[in-house]
């Protein structure tokens, strides 16, 4: 056998097109299925470092919490210093309940205004009923 012969490249040359086309399905699934794979495996790394990243911000968060929960009892203290111990942690208190009540009411105006209907939600609304030969709508457009 001739160096000629043995080159794989010249074997799929001398193959029939339709042997070669036959081999098409069999190639494209092979493909797929390895990007598939690769999909898998860097969609599994990145869950994994984003995980990894929540994680620490969590424990940050946890820390920050009792980083404020000390400062609260620093204010509860200093205003100790010139009133009853009780009253002072009593104004604290009364304090954090206000700054409470007012980020609760802030946020939940922020809530409604993102969940009212928008300008596309309407229109969707019209255009899915025009579809559907509901409603009111113009006929000669």
């Amino acid at each position: 056998m001739s160096e000629h012969d043995t080159n794989p490249l010249n074997a799929a040359r001398r193959r029939s097109l339709f042997a070669l086309v036959g081999d098409l399905p069999g190639l494209i699934v092979d493909l797929l299925r390895a990007e598939l794979q690769q999909f898998k495996a860097e969609l599994s790394e990145k869950g994994q470092r984003i995980g990894l990243g929540v994680a620490l911000i969590i424990v940050a968060a946890v820390f920050a919490f009792f980083g404020l929960a000390v400062l609260v009892a620093v204010a509860v203290l200093a205003l100790a210093l010139v009133l009853p111990a009780w009253l002072a942690a009593l104004i604290v208190a009364a304090l954090l309940f206000v700054l409470a009540v007012l980020l609760i009411l802030i946020g939940r105006g922020r809530i409604q205004a993102g969940l009212a209907k928008s300008e596309l939600d309407v229109d969707l609304r019209r255009d899915l009923d025009a579809f559907k030969g509901e409603g009111s709508y113009d006929q000669r457009a």
